[in-house]
């Protein structure tokens, strides 16, 4: 089982070691797609020999079948470029190489680290994801935000025990920052398949993301960082349906208004 890790980057300087590091000796190579960035992320990735290549931002899913298109081994390994392997996964990955695999796909549970917070609920975890998997069976797809993988056969899907380790964000002003990028590529996302906001979508869609994760998910167990997440998951879901309204009017604006016929 040979196995290419794949990558997608902009500005990571902070998190790519972290994750390079974590590969070494699990991926029988590593492709980096990297949107040009302007710090030292292209530096530390050919320090640790990683294939590296640069192509303009197109989407998350284009970006990730671009580096499979340049995968030169049949299984792929997606990473985040703020993902690291733990060591349990990293064990269970080693296993599955000395094996024959039984399936075509296999998934790992996220654990993801809120400013220095494991956490284990608010609707973050397990945060069940597929991301290792034979490169012809698969292709990402989706919205431009959440992008999803596309696989020919969801049933042959296994299961690899251990965590992959995401470290999202490093103060909560980033989490605002990033939240708003977010609600604005999924309001013109929904724009585009041509979604309408009504007056509840920006009432009850907010409060039920909250309630969602705060009690539904027990966000409430992860604390003050528990509160804080779930907060800003409505306020996004508040921004996306406040910016796809924004859009619609924008539009019925441009529009030529109709002359009554004589």
């Amino acid at each position: 089982m040979h196995l290419s890790a794949v990558i997608i980057t902009y500005n990571e300087e902070r998190n790519i070691g972290r994750c390079l590091d974590s590969l070494r000796g699990i991926a029988d190579e590593v492709v980096v797609v990297d949107s040009f960035s302007s710090d030292n992320t292209e530096a530390i990735c050919r320090e640790k020999g990683v294939r590296f290549f640069q192509h303009p931002f197109e989407g998350y899913a284009e970006q990730k079948n671009r580096g499979n298109d340049l995968a030169l081994h049949p299984w792929i390994l997606s990473m985040d470029a703020d993902e690291a392997l733990s060591d349990t996964l990293r064990t269970a990955i080693l296993r599955l190489k000395s094996e024959t695999p039984r399936h075509e796909a296999y998934a790992v549970n996220r654990l993801t680290n809120y400013c220095g917070q494991w956490i284990r609920h608010s609707g973050w975890y397990p945060d069940r994801k597929v991301r290792l998997f034979l490169n012809e069976k698969a292709r990402w797809g989706g919205p431009a935000v959440h992008e999803r993988l596309n696989l020919n056969d969801p049933r042959s899907v296994g299961f690899l025990p251990g965590d992959l380790l995401h470290y999202s964000y490093y103060t909560v002003e980033e989490h605002y920052t990033r939240a708003a990028k977010y609600a604005a590529m999924g309001a013109q996302a929904l724009f585009a398949q041509g979604k309408r906001t009504y007056w509840w979508n920006l009432i009850f869609n907010p409060v039920f993301k909250f309630v969602r994760n705060y009690l539904l998910r027990k966000g409430f167990l992860d604390g003050r960082a528990g509160w804080t997440i779930c907060r800003i998951a409505a306020l996004e879901t508040w921004w996306k349906y406040r910016e796809l309204a924004r859009l619609e009017r924008a539009t019925a604006l441009s529009l030529p208004s109709k002359t009554p016929q004589q």
